[in-house]
Order: C-alpha cells, then structure tokens, then sequence
C-alpha cells in the first residue's frame, strides 16, 4: 500500500493527494484520526505514514508559511518519537532550506498567544497540530517509517478568533454554519478571522510548492 498522508483538513488531502499518497483525513479531532488510520492500517499496510498539514507556530518569529520538515513529535505525556532519520535525509536534501525541531502533538486547537509561548517553553517544540501524535504512535505500534511535514499559518505571538476553534466537519470541511453563528454573535472577531484566512493561504501555498518540489520521494521511505 502507499504512504499515507493523515491531515485534518479537506484542502490538506487534496494537496497530499497531488503526491500519490494515500490520504486519512478526519476532521482533525485526534480519536477520529487514530480510528481511521488504524482501519487503514490494518486494512493493508501502508509503507510509511505522513503527518501533513498547517501548524500552529509555537517558536517566536516564525512567519505564515514557514515550512517544517520536523525531526520528531513531543507528547502530551512528554514522550519523544523521532522521524525517520534516512527518509527525512533525502527529502532534507531536495528540498534545501526548511525548518526542523520537534513539533507537538496536541490534543486541541491552542487559541491564545499566552498559551502557546507556555507549550514552547516545555521542550521547545516549534509547532503544534492535532494529528502528529497519533501519527508517530500508530507508526511505533505499526514498526513504519513516519514523517512530520507541516506549515505555519498562525504565528506564535498571535491568538486566534473564537470561530478559529470551532470543530470541522467529519470529512475535513469547516462548519460554514457554526462559523456564521460565532461570526454573528462576536462580529467583533472578523478582522482577524480574515487575516488567519490569509495565514492559512500562505501555509497551504507552503505546503503545494513542497510537495511539487518532493514528488516521488514522498512515497519512497525506504
């Protein structure tokens, strides 16, 4: 079976897909994402597995669109899961210049800025999505070959607007009607909801160039 690619967000598959990969995507709510890969996984086994996606910035100054090729995920519990050091090499190696360190592995969209300098503190990971950790364990139980590749689009010194929160759809999609109702109850919150939408633009742009730049050894591990 191929590499799969596991993301939370609709527009992520549609770009993983754009490499070959085999796509698991579940909204981003972790339980979701651990469900589905799992029934991947022991469908037929993938070769290796991809965390792909946008990110929190968690490490100061790190613009929207700044590209992670990461060298491992940190846990909740404080555990450390490594890359796949040769595949994370070669695509090191193409892709030239791109942020490494450790991303985190969260359980929640982390909203306020006070928040995030707090998680950056504890291990100094440079970023925070929601399917990394259950990447990096499914991979450990499997015995693959795992990669973190992920995108900025909300900076670390930035909160995010109450409608950034809101759960997505099942299929990866935003809940277009929660939103509406969140945008009319705080209405207060659309400039910013605008310019994390710009953000996001920025980092799913990141994410396209790379993948067009990794092509075949995205699904090439071993």
């Amino acid at each position: 079976m191929a590499v799969v690619a596991v993301t939370g967000l609709r527009v992520e598959a549609k770009i993983a897909r754009k490499a070959g990969l085999s796509v698991v995507c579940a909204g981003g709510i972790p339980a979701h994402t651990a469900a589905a890969l799992g029934q991947a996984i022991g469908g037929r086994a993938p070769s290796g597995l991809i965390s792909f996606g946008i990110s929190g910035g968690l490490a100061p100054g790190l613009t929207p669109g700044t590209l992670i090729l990461a060298d491992g995920v940190l846990t909740a519990d404080g555990a450390r899961h490594p890359v796949d050091a040769a595949w994370r090499a070669r695509l090191q190696a193409k892709i030239g210049a791109v942020l490494g360190g450790d991303v985190l592995g969260g359980d929640a969209i982390v909203t306020a800025a006070a928040a995030k300098a707090t998680l950056y503190a504890q291990g100094h990971p440079v970023a925070v999505d929601l399917e990394s950790t259950v990447v990096a364990e499914a991979a450990e139980r499997a015995g693959l070959p795992f990669l973190v590749i992920r995108a900025i689009a909300d900076p670390a010194e930035r909160g995010l607007p109450p409608a950034a929160s809101l759960r997505l759809k099942p299929d990866g999609r935003p809940d277009l009607h929660a939103v509406f109702r969140s945008v009319l109850t705080e209405p207060a919150q659309i400039a910013a909801l605008v310019r994390l939408a710009r953000d996001t633009r920025h980092a799913l742009r990141a994410l396209t160039r790379a993948v067009a730049t990794l092509g075949p050894l995205l699904s090439a591990p071993l």
